[in-house]
Formats: structure tokens, sequence, C-alpha cells
């Protein structure tokens, strides 16, 4: 156990790894970079470095197994489960009730937010003496989620942390961030994880055979989180509907629709809004089969794309809707997204759309 163990991101890793050897961890951090990529992970690795009992003669590792270690494991476990309990709290004033934060405390939005009361209590928390370890650890994950009017109180704790407290930001894009908060952090930046690396982790851990790792890599798009939890029965079923409609919508010399076509289309935006529950995740699977339209339509042979066992269609697609018919598609998936926490019947955005679609082709 140490940091050998973290896949990808090497350069971070080593990053980090410079900074305990030469014992100048700064007080306050940011890790950013796209999803998936490791930086909660290495956050947590950083954390038991600075508290390990058995940190090797380069002071650069961690052990895994002393007790500062398994206390660190348990403090991220205690943060999980209080942070699952309080977005169950129907009450609003009730999920901040009693927010008490541990040596090592992970901090995410209890809402759509992280909100005041969280950030006070991170305030409050940092400038007290960690209770058992030698370092306090704050880790503020999705940190782009700090309500506005608590941004403010975050500024003065990262500018001056004290001594016995280390405060990580983790967010995907660092300029969602005020530049007040970012110029008081030393950033860390994350890169997609290699495809040699996912590749490993898809056919050795997830047991993926050569016939599916391709689409499953492409998918997995150099994130280790994704590429771990990955059900691709599940994304080729997700993307079913998607493809109907882009297959109907799309038709060469603009081809009028038969009665039963008409009903395939229909059946299709039916099961796209069908679950509000799952409907950002449907939305962000055509979001990336239009991409791949887009790709294919500027390069046929585009190394970028995604659903590459769609190659075929994706070019039939390009090649029927042109720039001006994918733009239109673009508009409606940011038209549902933006709709998605609204009364709205979405089948009806689809509808529309796809007649909108159809009825702008020339006829033949």
């Amino acid at each position: 156990m140490g940091f050998d163990s973290f896949l990808g991101n090497r350069a971070a890793v080593q990053a980090v790894r410079d900074m305990l050897g030469r014992g100048r961890v700064p007080g306050s951090m940011l890790f950013t970079g796209p999803e998936g990529t490791g930086k909660k992970t290495l956050a947590v690795m950083l954390a038991k470095a600075l508290n390990c009992q058995r940190r090797g003669p380069q002071g650069d590792d961690f052990c895994g197994e002393c007790s500062h270690c398994r206390e660190s494991d348990e403090f991220v476990a205690a943060s999980a489960e209080d942070l699952a309990r309080r977005r169950d709290i129907k009450d609003a004033q009730k999920r901040v009730e009693g927010l008490i934060y541990l040596d090592l405390q992970l901090i995410e939005p209890i809402t759509r937010y992280i909100l005041i009361e969280q950030i006070r209590q991170l305030r409050a928390t940092a400038y007290s003496r960690p209770f058992t370890l030698p370092q306090r650890v704050l880790i503020v994950d999705q940190a782009q989620a700090i309500h506005w009017q608590a941004a403010d109180l975050l500024l003065k704790v990262l500018e001056e942390p004290p001594e016995t407290t280390t405060i990580i930001l983790i967010c995907p894009n660092a300029y969602e961030l005020r530049p007040t908060i970012r110029s008081r952090c030393l950033t860390l930046q994350f890169a997609p994880v290699e495809e040699a690396v996912i590749e490993r982790v898809l056919a050795e851990e997830r047991g993926f055979t050569q016939g599916h790792l391709a689409l499953a890599l492409r998918v997995a798009g150099g994130s280790i989180a994704l590429a771990r939890s990955l059900d691709l029965k599940q994304y080729v079923e997700q993307r079913g509907p998607w493809l109907t409609l882009l297959d109907t919508v799309a038709r060469p010399g603009g081809r009028s629709l038969a009665p039963q076509q008409w009903k395939t289309l229909f059946d299709a935006t039916k099961l796209l809004a069908a679950d509000r529950g799952s409907l950002e995740e449907s939305l962000k699977t055509g979001s990336i089969l239009l991409r791949d339209v887009m790709q294919v339509l500027v390069d046929a042979e585009s190394k970028a794309v995604t659903n590459v066992d769609l190659l075929p269609r994706l070019k039939t697609w390009a090649h029927a809707l042109g720039l001006k018919g994918i733009q239109k598609l673009e508009e409606g998936l940011e038209r549902s997204y933006s709709l998605q926490n609204r009364n709205v019947n979405q089948q009806l955005t689809f509808d529309s759309l796809a007649a909108e679609l159809l009825g702008s082709q020339p006829r033949p």
C-alpha cells in the first residue's frame, strides 16, 4: 500500500511526493481535472501520508497499516455515511444540524450546493487543534458547488490556514471557482488516465473480453472511476432509443415517414423521457452520440469517436444531418438539460425536436 498503488497521473503523484519529501506541503491546495481521474483518491492518500507513523526514509509515502492510516480510513467512511444520511433529510434546517468535522473530513454538496453552514464549520474546525491525528485535512469535493454566499467565508482560512490544518479543494474545472479562491491555492492539474492503464483495469479487474474492450475503453474516456463501475450492457441499452431517433431524423434525401415509422419514433422518445431519475444519464448518452456525429462530419476517420462500433451509422447520420441538423439537435439537448428540474413533459420536447428536423429537410 502507498502511492505506488495509484493508477495514472504519475506527474501529480510525484509532485505530492516531492512536497512531502521536502516537508513543504501547502496549507491550501486545489486538485483540478476531469472526473474520475483520482483527485479525491490522491487527496486522501496525501492526508494519510501527512499523518502516517511509518512514512519511510524519504518521508514521502504512507504505509496504509499503522493506527493513523487505519483511523484515516475510518474518518473517510464516517464522512461518507454522514453525508448520505443528511441528503436523505427532507427538512432543510435539520440537514446541517449537529455538524462535526473529524481530523480527516470529506465535505461535499448536501443539496445542489455546499451550504454556508458547512463552510462555517470548516472554518471553526480548521482553527481548532486536531483531536487524534498530527495534521487535520479537510477535503472539499465538488468545490464549484460552494454556495456563493459561503465563498467569502472560505477565503480567509485559505489565505492563512493554521499549521495543523491542510485544506484541499477538488474541482473538475478550476475556472468555475473565483479567481480569489484559485489564487490562494497551489494548483495540481490532473489529466485523463492513459488508455493503457484504463485498458488494464477493464481487462484484468472487470474481465472485459476483446470484443467489448474497444467500446468500453472509449466510453470510460480516461476515467478510472468509470472504468471500474461501467455497465456496458446498460450503456448499450440506454443509447438504443437515441439510435432509433437518429435513424429516423437523419434520413437521406428527406424521405417522409410511413405511419409505422412515426410510431417507432414516438416509442423511442417515450423511452427517452420515461424515467426522470435517469434522464440526465440519458441526455449524456445522447450528447456523446451527437459529439461523435460532429467528429465524423469533420473527420470521417476520427480517432476521437466514442461509439466506435457505430462508425458506419455515424457517417450516415453526419451526411444526412449536416452542420445545421447537428446544431438543431444540440439545441434540443440543451433545452432538455435546462428543463430537467421542472415539471415538464420531456417527451414533447423530443417529439417537437424530431418533427422540426424532419420538416426542415428538403424533399427529394
